[in-house]
């Protein structure tokens, strides 16, 4: 491994101007369950209560919204999106409780990722840049 460092130090550049990075998200059977891009569609959801108008702010399509709710809601117990029938106040959509509880432990989880690649991060320039 010490070979490999040094090895290395002669590769990367001097400046040190490193960075350890990456994605996250909760995988089901193999397939996205829950990650950025569902919490923010969700979070839209639940300020403007309508997948329509939260796939507007996301510019994104309301077929794609509505994929990933349904995609979401089948891969639960509980859904996460509850839709209500329209009428006189018109129809749309609130999150579950199990959603916003989904939401919070997916934002902890963030921030403790996060925290694993910022030590991460200053490991890889001690080892390749700390001088002695």
């Amino acid at each position: 491994m010490e070979d490999n460092r040094e090895n290395l130090k002669k590769i990367l550049n001097e400046s040190g101007d490193y960075s350890v990075v990456g994605s996250l998200w909760i995988e089901y059977n193999e397939e996205k369950f829950f990650g950025p891009g569902r919490i923010e569609l969700l979070q839209h959801i639940d300020e403007t209560g309508s997948i329509s108008k939260a796939a507007k702010e996301m510019k994104m399509s309301y077929k794609k919204a509505w994929n990933m709710i349904n995609e979401l809601n089948s891969q639960t117990r509980i859904p996460f999106v509850i839709l209500k029938t329209g009428g006189k106040e018109g129809g749309g959509a609130v999150l579950s409780e199990a959603a916003r509880d989904m939401i919070v432990y997916a934002q902890e989880l963030r921030m403790r990722f996060q925290e694993f690649l910022k030590i991460e991060t200053n490991k890889f320039k001690k080892d390749f840049f700390q001088t002695f």
